[in-house]
């Protein structure tokens, strides 16, 4: 997974995400997390990541089960930054429909999207508008209720 030798990575879901991991004895459960971890955080400082940053976002999300750690340890910094410009690029029109922008981690709940929405609204809107300023504009409709949201758009 980390050196982007894994075939077809990106195209469904993980076996990690289907078993559960974390009924597995301690040590064995703690390393799988750590690594999902351990990998996202290195994701995040390599300028060329061997699959798109939002795939192994995706993934990580979906073996750990949530995407509140992987938003806890998305740290700024330039490199993340510009991950962070490439996630939203692909993931915004999603969002502000309050649509899941992933294709295969399924469990991703409404209060996800939400938790999701509020972090990029807050966190991640400073980030973007040093690297582009419409798209800032545009991930601060996150957080507008829906109605209002639309008509600020249109």
């Amino acid at each position: 997974m980390v050196d982007g030798t894994l075939e077809r990575f990106g195209c469904g879901t993980h076996g990690l995400s289907v078993v559960d991991w974390r009924s597995w004895p301690a040590e064995q459960a703690a390393a799988v997390e750590s690594f999902v971890n351990a990998w996202w955080e290195g994701v995040l400082t390599m300028p060329e990541s061997p699959y798109p940053i939002q795939d192994v976002f995706e993934t990580c999300a979906a073996i750990l089960g949530s995407m509140t750690p992987l938003l806890d340890r998305w740290r700024s910094g330039p490199v993340a930054d510009v991950h962070l410009l490439s996630c939203v690029e692909r993931w915004l029109d999603d969002l502000l429909s309050d649509q899941s922008p992933f294709c295969w981690y399924d469990d991703a709940t409404d209060s996800d999207i939400r938790a999701l929405q509020t972090w990029l609204a807050e966190e991640g809107l400073a980030r973007l508008e040093a690297r582009d300023y419409g798209l800032a504009l545009r991930v601060g409709l996150l957080a507008v209720p829906v109605p209002e949201r639309w008509d600020r758009m249109y």
